[in-house]
């Protein structure tokens, strides 16, 4: 994987209209997993240690798994205090967009976020940024934005903004984003920033813990019966599929987050080359792919579904029925396997 190189001019622009700032408000996209929070969370306490008023707001209520992070007690969600966080955004005089590349992922924040006359700042590793922001860091290379902020601090000469709660946060985005470094994290770059890190007194072990051991005896319910029951194979195409409704959701007391790592699990298999997940909402069906090698899952969710991400984790949304989906799913498969290594067709 290549070394994320930043420009320098860039990097050189933020720090000093950070010089000149003192109201900031950190963003992040819809349903926050590890990097959007721990890259939101490491920013802000990175930026309250240089003096600044720093407020983080997510679009929805972020997922307990991750209230363990420094200052996640302190988040606004926008969809439950929309009219003070839209003060805020109004108020402030700079608003970083992290780890989403266009306004559509912060939902019904969005509005808000855009008719903020503050300086906006976008730090992230998706394909195809938007326009909105004036100051762009946006690298596709980077395995993760909680990298990002952290080569950012460290190019911008404030790496002394980087203690312990900075560290913890930025650790957990960098390892939830990569599968506790099973993909996309080859990159000499991760693991010298994974020891300065450490240097700051984090403990790893602790921070696996604590995202990875917080099952509930519904979570582990719920992902056993999408394993047992709704989880597919279609050899010829080297493809799994996990479905669930919103009652089946329901039925096991399904709370945000609780199936988090459910994707990832048919990889496991060594003839499983990619998996999708399909979870209905109330509205969308959420799509979720992960995969291994050289497929390109994000293709598949930027074509058919409304979304994007990295080769090997994406995401999307689908209008319509759970059943609809899984159709367009069965027609897209035959369409994929040009993309599986040749001694996998």
């Amino acid at each position: 994987m290549n070394e994320v190189k930043l420009n320098k001019e860039v990097v050189g622009q933020l720090r000093h209209e950070l010089q000149r700032v003192r109201k900031v408000v950190i963003t992040c996209h819809l349903s926050p997993d590890g990097d959007a929070m721990g890259s939101s969370l490491g920013l802000a306490a990175a930026l309250t240690n240089a003096g600044k008023s720093v407020k983080v707001i997510t679009p929805d209520t972020p997922p307990k798994y991750l209230t363990f992070l420094p200052g996640a007690g302190d988040i606004m969600p926008f969809s439950r205090f929309e009219r003070p966080a839209t003060k805020m955004l109004h108020d402030a005089d700079m608003v970083f967009a992290l780890d989403y590349n266009d306004t559509k992922r912060v939902d019904h924040m969005e509005q808000a976020v855009l008719a903020s006359p503050a300086l906006k700042v976008m730090i992230d590793h998706h394909l195809f940024p938007g326009s909105f922001p004036e100051i762009m860091i946006s690298h596709p290379e980077a395995s993760s934005t909680s990298l990002l902020v952290y080569l950012v601090l460290d190019r911008m000469g404030r790496g002394d903004l980087v203690d312990a709660d900075v560290a913890k946060c930025l650790y957990t985005g960098m390892m939830t984003d990569t599968g506790n470094f099973s993909y996309a994290s080859n990159s000499p770059q991760i693991y010298r920033t994974i020891a300065a890190l450490l240097e700051r007194g984090i403990d790893k072990d602790e921070i696996y813990r604590s995202v990875y051991f917080t099952n509930t005896p519904d979570r582990l319910r719920l992902n056993g019966y999408a394993m047992s029951q709704k989880f597919s194979v279609y050899p010829e195409h080297r493809a799994a599929l996990i479905t669930l409704t919103r009652d089946e959701l329901n039925a096991h007391r399904y709370q945000k987050g609780d199936t988090e790592d459910l994707v990832n699990r048919p990889l496991t298999c060594p003839d499983i080359t990619y998996s999708v997940f399909l979870r209905e909402e109330s509205d969308y069906i959420k799509v979720s792919t992960r995969s291994k090698g050289e497929f390109p899952v994000n293709k598949i969710c930027e074509k058919h579904f409304n979304g994007g991400g990295h080769k090997n984790a994406a995401g999307g949304e689908f209008y319509g029925t759970l059943q609809e989906c899984i159709d367009e799913f069965m027609r897209l498969m035959p369409l994929y396997d040009e993309f599986l290594p040749e001694n996998e067709k």
